[in-house]
């Protein structure tokens, strides 16, 4: 496993232009996109609609709120129905929606343009990437805690690290000179050519704490209180991800999984927080994703296969 700590600014690529398009403005959109705009890098926004734009008018801008100072960001957008090329865009979506999304500003994007896929789970990202054949599209998967406090309104709820590398690590290409903009930003990142370990990683840590929250009701840390489940969980999870040819997001995932309940204990769970706010949960693309590869891989994960069903139900109660 290659992994480049990128303090430095990289060498400077030929784009056509410097702007990053944000498509997506939950919490990790308007995150970015406030970092990234008071860095003095150029942002537009690309809402889905004139209605979503007009609402984000009347709003003011994105609003983010770092410890005790919130600033509002009037940042320039559109709706996706707009024209320009694009060379740089965040999709910041939620994975059920990101097929859809690119497919509003697919003809917009240069040939090279560069995409960076930030959403949960894993299945959506492939999917992208698939119907993009002439991009360079970038897999994240991020540790930074966010929520949303309203609409366009974003809380940054702990510094964390975002991974980065290439959908298609046989092109061998060099890092991405948009890095620099995230050094600018401030925003913590590591390049690194095992995205698909990190992504496995991320996909288990999920599912070992989300779906529980969900089922308990309760915050992160509530989740000590029930030791066995979480352990066993831990251990089909292990085995899962070494039938998928990922021993290195294997090891140490139990170990791992107690760290992030103990230090995300005030918060509450991406999934718990959908679920209270009346969305659409992303569990297709966590649960769903890791019992159709266990199915595919001929991998018994009872444990796995029991919780889906418990969330499924607990998720369609009338």
């Amino acid at each position: 496993m290659r992994e480049q700590d990128l303090t430095h600014e990289p060498a400077a690529e030929q784009l056509l232009d410097r702007t990053w398009h944000v498509l997506g403005v939950g919490s990790l959109g308007v995150l970015w996109a406030c970092r990234l705009a008071r860095a003095g890098v150029p942002v537009h926004l690309l809402l889905r609609d004139a209605a979503r734009l007009q609402a984000y008018l009347q709003a003011g801008g994105l609003s983010l709120t770092e410890g005790a100072q919130t600033h509002v960001h009037l940042l320039p957008a559109t709706s996706v129905a707009g024209d320009g090329p694009i060379t740089r865009l965040l999709l910041a979506c939620k994975a059920y929606d990101a097929q859809a999304a690119i497919a509003s500003v697919a003809t917009r994007l240069v040939p090279g343009a560069e995409v960076i896929l930030l959403q949960n789970g894993m299945g959506s990202q492939q999917a992208v990437a698939r119907m993009l054949p002439h991009a360079r599209c970038i897999y994240a998967s991020t540790t930074e805690g966010a929520y949303r406090a309203g609409d366009f309104q974003a809380v940054f709820a702990g510094q964390g690290l975002t991974w980065l590398g290439d959908a298609d690590p046989s092109r061998n290409q060099a890092p991405t000179a948009l890095l620099a903009d995230l050094v600018r930003a401030g925003i913590a990142h590591q390049w690194t050519d095992a995205i698909e370990s990190r992504l496995w990683r991320k996909l288990a840590l999920n599912c070992a704490i989300n779906p529980l929250t969900v089922l308990h009701g309760c915050r992160n840390g509530a989740l000590a209180d029930h030791p066995d489940e979480v352990a066993a969980l831990c251990a089909e999870l292990a085995r899962l991800l070494r039938a998928c040819g990922q021993a290195d997001a294997a090891d140490g995932l139990h170990e791992e999984v107690l760290r992030v309940i103990q230090a995300t204990a005030a918060n509450y769970s991406s999934m718990y927080q959908d679920v209270d706010q009346g969305r659409r949960t992303e569990v297709d693309y966590l649960l769903g994703y890791a019992c159709a590869a266990a199915l595919d891989r001929h991998c018994e994960v009872p444990g796995l296969q029991t919780l889906q069903a418990r969330l499924i139900k607990a998720l369609h109660k009338p």
